[in-house]
C-alpha cells in the first residue's frame, strides 16, 4: 500500500508529461540492471562519471540491449581526484571528449529503463546518485521498483545456514554462484554481473 501511495504521489508531481511511461505497467518478466561509476561515495557532493545498464528478459541477459554512457563534467563539479582516476581509468579529458551533458544522460537513462524494475548491487547508492541526475528532467525520484542483488544472496545463504558468516562482496558472490567475473569498476561490466547474479538467485531462491 505504501509503495502504491508513493507512486501516486510521484505521478502527480511529475513535471514533464512526456515521461508518463515511467508509471505504466512494465513489460512482463523484464528488468534493467544498472550501475553508476562515481567520483566518490558522498551522495551530496560526488558525481556520476558513467552509467551502464543492461536489460533482462526471463532468464536472459540481453547484452545487445545496453546503455553505456559517460557524463561530461559541468561547471559545478570539482575536478576528479587521482584516486578516482586510478579506480575507474577515466580522466577528465576522456569525459570531456566522449561524455554527454548530464541532462542528455538523464534522458537516455529514463528512455532505456522505462517502467521496468531496477536491479543492482548496492543499488540504493546508485539510485540516489541517479535521482540527482534525473530530478531536473522529471522533478521526482525514479519511481521504479528496486531489487537488491546482495539482499537476494543474503536470503539464500541465511536459508542454507543461519549461523554462517555471509560475505557480500561482489567477487565472493560471483565465485560462490559460479558465474563469470568481469573487470570491476566499469559500469556495464558491473551491471552485467549483477544481472547474471539476479537471474541465478531467482532460480535458487525458488528451490
Amino acid at each position: 500500500m505504501l509503495n502504491t501511495l508513493k507512486r501516486a504521489w510521484y505521478k502527480n508531481r511529475l513535471t514533464d508529461p512526456a515521461y508518463q511511461f515511467l508509471f505504466e505497467e512494465p513489460p512482463p518478466d523484464e528488468w534493467v540492471s544498472i550501475d553508476c561509476e562515481t567520483t566518490g561515495l558522498d551522495r551530496q557532493h560526488d558525481h556520476i562519471i558513467s552509467v551502464g545498464a543492461v536489460r533482462m528478459s526471463g532468464q536472459r541477459v540481453l547484452t545487445s540491449q545496453r546503455l553505456d554512457v559517460m557524463v561530461k563534467p559541468d561547471n559545478s563539479r570539482l575536478p576528479m581526484n587521482a584516486n578516482s582516476v586510478r579506480i575507474h581509468q577515466l580522466r577528465e579529458t576522456d569525459l570531456d571528449e566522449h561524455g554527454l551533458p548530464p541532462l542528455e544522460v538523464a534522458k537516455q537513462v529514463l528512455q532505456f529503463i522505462g517502467a521496468r524494475p531496477l536491479v543492482g548491487y548496492y543499488l540504493e547508492f546508485d539510485v540516489a546518485m541517479l535521482n540527482r541526475l534525473v530530478a531536473p528532467v522529471i522533478g521526482i525520484p525514479l519511481p521504479n521498483q528496486q531489487i537488491e542483488v546482495s539482499a537476494l544472496y543474503y536470503d539464500l545463504k541465511f536459508k542454507q545456514n543461519p549461523d554462517a558468516h555471509i560475505d557480500l562482496r561482489l567477487g565472493t558472490l560471483m565465485k560462490d554462484l559460479e558465474l563469470p567475473e568481469r573487470a570491476a569498476h566499469n559500469a556495464v561490466n558491473d551491471a552485467t554481473m549483477a544481472a547474471l547474479a539476479f537471474i541465478k538467485l531467482q532460480g535458487l531462491n525458488r528451490l
